[in-house]
């Protein structure tokens, strides 16, 4: 179980720069090549997917890594970032395309802090069951 917290810490470091990749090169990506805009990445649907495939993952392996590491301030990092990119979905409209971009960002750069803290924890610590 501990090689699976391991491995969703990576993962999930992987879905927070994925989703900053996406909201930064984009749009520059738009301006260069405007048939991108016609795909499904370039919606709001690839947010909702991804914020999907980030709440199970971020949740298992802040969780486990409270679990085994003890220290709950990674879990608070990490669900600031959850909440920051659960908010950007539902607020979207309201805060406008900066403001959700702003949101998006920021909870993407948290929750990625969080899993790199968690997964450093894990690689310096010999005594640590994580890997």
């Amino acid at each position: 179980m501990a090689t699976l917290q391991y491995s969703t810490d990576k993962a999930a470091i992987g879905l927070s720069i994925l989703c900053t990749a996406h909201c930064l090169l984009l749009p520059l990506l738009i301006l260069l090549v405007p048939s991108i805009a016609t795909l499904t990445i370039a919606g709001e649907v690839f947010h909702q997917w991804m914020v999907a495939a980030v709440l199970p993952t971020s949740i298992f392996a802040l969780a486990m890594g409270c679990k085994t590491h003890k220290l709950y301030r990674f879990a608070a990092l990490g669900g600031a970032g959850l909440a920051m990119l659960v908010l950007a979905i539902l607020a979207g409209e309201q805060v406008g395309e900066f403001g959700e971009k702003g949101l998006t960002l920021a909870g993407a750069t948290l929750l990625a802090l969080a899993h790199l803290q968690n997964y450093r924890r894990c690689r310096q610590h010999n005594n640590c069951d994580c890997h």
